[in-house]
């Protein structure tokens, strides 16, 4: 392999950028830093043929200016972050797929995915997520996870995993050693985990050691301060003792290490994202990401290269990781293939998966007609990591046109005013419906529950995202978990207020 510093280290970043098309300050840099890699968010995304000619138009740049394709890196979990845009297929949240307890629905899942990916000219999946929400309030994870069980989490990532082999897709578990045991968002802050490398091989580690098992091809790393395995006050993707003592030698983990985007506050705010990077290449990470600042890109970029310049990196380490980089690149998806993309059958595998996730919980489920009162917030960002906008129409409003009756869309986090305001609007009904959004974290929807509840009305909950709304709403209650608030769910959950069964179970303790 002959290649110069600047091109090696070109291939182990990864840079985004804005809008649907390639700008002409990305190319600059692109050009100028011999960059190999591109990671895609929504905000990149129109529809499946212009993300198909984006993707080309990636794949010929890079070929160009390195000589070698790209990844094209994307957050395709499904549920609360799915970037896919309408006329393909987003599959479920993981906890919904856990939530059918079907492990073969993980790996339906994931080759639903993958036909997506290379029907668009995508070729890594930033997914699946390996984290075991162990933490109730972690306001990051939560539906992103398969579940609180470790042999439960292994098991179905596992099915995943191995839906990728020899498909020229690649899929990437995250975000080691764990993030499910947080109270902190890594990219609003910079959480902390007291645990020791013991106990995080009885819960955490567990889905990464099967996976890794599995052949996983790569593992992203976390924003986590882990101060009793990693003695200096910096975190795992910048941590050598994490990254390659832990995750390369004790585990044994030969693919690529990823780290999650240096560009989070976890980063940015403690250490600097330019820092963050040349930190994280000499841990032992293979590639390293920013994804949306252009400035800090190109100081990320130049302050690799001065790092190389001045002998701060092992050469050898870093042409062993170019290797392992390039060989990878030789199995992957180039060329979209339009045919995988949007297919019927995929949509119903879908339909399929949201129906068998929705769990009773407890009460008598109600059917529903015109004289039912529809209330609950419209979706809404929860996490840096969701997508800005949707254009899901509220639980409330769908309902209420399923079923007639009324619909009321609330804020997130009800005040008294508008609580009062909303009870009042339901006494005109005989029964009410509420559609809670990750109300463990929102008071006011509790509040609001509880306020419904003592109209003495027939009250039905249901639970759209974070299942641990469940056992704070009132008893008198049927509630009901449904794990994700999208369009495909709500249809789901008209199946079951006309009468249909449920068969999910809670893949977490209540």
């Amino acid at each position: 392999m002959e290649m110069t510093v600047r091109q090696m280290l070109g291939q182990k970043m990864i840079f985004g950028f804005h809008g649907t098309e390639l700008p002409e300050e990305f190319i600059e840099l692109i050009r100028e830093y011999q960059i190999g890699n591109v990671i895609l968010f929504l905000r990149n995304v129109e529809s499946a043929s212009q993300l198909r000619r984006l993707c080309g138009e990636i794949q010929s740049l890079v070929l160009e200016v390195t000589g070698y394709p790209a990844f094209i890196v994307i957050d395709q979990e499904g549920g609360i972050v799915s970037r896919l845009p309408d006329d393909a297929v987003n599959v479920p949240s993981a906890m919904a797929v856990s939530a059918t307890n079907e492990p073969e629905n993980a790996r339906i899942a994931a080759e639903i995915t993958i036909r997506q990916l290379r029907g668009l000219g995508v070729n890594f999946n930033m997914a699946p997520v390996l984290d075991i929400n162990s933490n109730p309030s972690n306001p990051v994870i939560g539906v992103r996870s398969l579940g609180d069980d470790p042999q439960q989490v292994a098991l179905f990532a596992q099915n995943a995993v191995q839906a990728y082999k020899n498909t020229g897709v690649f899929c990437c578990g995250k975000h080691f050693p764990g993030h499910g045991d947080t109270s902190v968002d890594s990219h609003l802050g910079l959480p902390r985990i007291e645990k020791t490398v013991e106990e995080l091989e009885q819960m955490e580690l567990v889905p990464f050691r099967r996976c890794i098992d599995a052949g996983i091809p790569a593992i992203m790393s976390s924003h986590i301060l882990f101060p009793n395995i990693e003695k200096e006050d910096i975190p795992a993707t910048m941590s050598r003792t994490i990254i390659t003592d832990l995750l390369k030698k004790k585990l044994g983990f030969r693919g690529l290490v990823f780290s999650d985007c240096l560009e989070m506050a976890a980063i940015q705010e403690y250490y600097g994202s330019a820092n963050g990077m040349v930190a994280a290449i000499k841990a032992g990470v293979d590639l390293a990401e920013i994804s949306a600042s252009l400035n800090l890109m190109w100081d990320a970029a130049k302050a690799v290269n001065e790092a190389a310049a001045n002998g701060e990196f092992d050469m050898e380490e870093i042409r062993e990781s170019v290797e392992k980089i390039l060989s990878v690149k030789k199995a992957m998806v180039v060329q979209p293939e339009p045919l995988f993309c949007n297919r019927p059958e995929d949509h119903k595998a879908v339909e399929i998966m949201h129906r068998n996730a929705i769990t009773h919980c407890s009460g008598t489920v109600p059917m529903l007609d015109e004289s039912t009162f529809f209330c609950g917030c419209a979706v809404y960002r929860a996490s840096l990591v969701g997508n800005s906008e949707s254009a899901v129409l509220p639980f409330p409003e769908h309902m209420a046109t399923a079923f007639g009756g009324e619909g009321v869309v609330t804020s997130k986090d009800p005040q008294d005013a508008e609580i009062r305001a909303v009870v009042e609007a339901a006494s005109r009904y005989r029964r009410i419906v509420l559609g809670t959004c990750n109300a463990h974290l929102y008071p006011g929807q509790l509040a609001m529950a509880k306020a419904l509840a003592a109209t003495g009305k027939e009250l039905t909950v249901v639970a759209l995202r974070n299942p641990y709304d469940i056992p704070l709403l009132p008893d008198c209650a049927c509630k009901i978990a449904a794990y994700d608030y999208s369009a495909a769910c709500f249809k789901a959950l008209e199946d079951v207020f006309r009468g249909g069964t449920m068969t999910g179970r809670l893949p977490v303790k209540l």
